[in-house]
């Protein structure tokens, strides 16, 4: 019950001190999982402030508390912890004496003989994470979990998440059978920030009215010879041919020597019948 409270206490906390950023802090060695009796060393980092900052604290045991207040020895920005113990478990960050904060380190100091080695600050979306199970002497074969689950089991101790993204932010740990559990840790996932856009390219200089008119204009008289090609073209094709029709009578073969004197013979015949019929 004590290890919940005191998780959600690291992870708010971590939330409201990481509001303002004028600062950052770096811890020695580079982890937010230590072993009790481990040699701590924090930095504070100025980024453009003229106050002075001081490495503060929130524990299970107190609250806001500074660098040489009942824990730790401040030397200038730094603050070192000779002997670590867990107790010690909290969140860690910079302030400065107008009340800034930097953003802020969970660290957790475990009596066992695993850690999980992570990420101290936030990871950005689609970067590499690589998490560490360990113990004191050597890294051994592990079984990583993620919010409680089951992942995967890594035989030398070693796992990374490629490509990360808001879906991989939760509380991870790892377990050496024959070992122990490391202590859960959280990792936060942060938006990558959105790419500056390329500038775009100037505009065209606006095209004077005048300008306008006298291209349309152009245009209309370079199609005045295609207009009247094809005006004459439709006229010669529609034309009617000169001259006159004959009737197809008109314009039969004449007829053959032969069949001329059949026809001067009909003709004889036709004169006598006639006659006869008279007398």
């Amino acid at each position: 019950m004590e290890e919940s409270c005191l998780l959600w206490l690291l992870v708010v906390t971590s939330l409201l001190s990481g509001c303002t950023h004028q600062a950052s802090l770096k811890i020695s060695p580079h982890r937010s999982q230590l072993f009790v009796g481990e040699f701590v060393s924090l930095r504070c980092e100025e980024d453009d402030s003229s106050d002075g900052l001081t490495v503060t604290r929130n524990t299970s045991k107190d609250t806001r508390s500074p660098c040489g207040a009942g824990w730790g020895t401040k030397d200038g920005s730094d603050c070192n912890i000779s002997f670590i113990f867990p107790s010690d478990s909290g969140v860690y960050w910079c302030e400065s004496t107008g009340g800034a904060a930097s953003s802020s380190i969970n660290i957790t100091v475990t009596g066992g003989a695993v850690i999980l080695q992570s990420p101290v600050l936030p990871v950005m979306e689609g970067d590499d994470v690589t998490l560490t199970c360990t113990t004191e002497t050597s890294n051994l074969s592990a079984d990583f979990y993620k919010d409680g689950s089951f992942i995967r089991t890594e035989p030398t101790g070693h796992m990374t998440i490629h490509h990360v993204s808001r879906s991989d932010e939760g509380l991870y740990k790892c377990n050496i059978i024959s070992d122990g559990e490391s202590p859960p840790s959280w990792i936060t996932v942060t938006e990558k920030p959105a790419s500056p856009s390329s500038p775009s390219a100037p505009s065209p200089p606006p095209v004077p009215v005048w300008s306008m008119v006298l291209a349309i204009l152009s245009s209309l008289f370079s199609l005045v010879p295609l207009v009247l090609l094809v005006l004459e073209v439709r006229r010669l094709t529609n034309r009617k041919p000169k001259g006159i029709y004959l009737p197809v009578s008109m314009e039969m073969a004449p007829p053959t020597q032969a069949e001329q004197g059949l026809a001067d013979e009909y003709d004889d015949v036709m004169a006598a019948v006639t006659t006869e019929h008279h007398l």
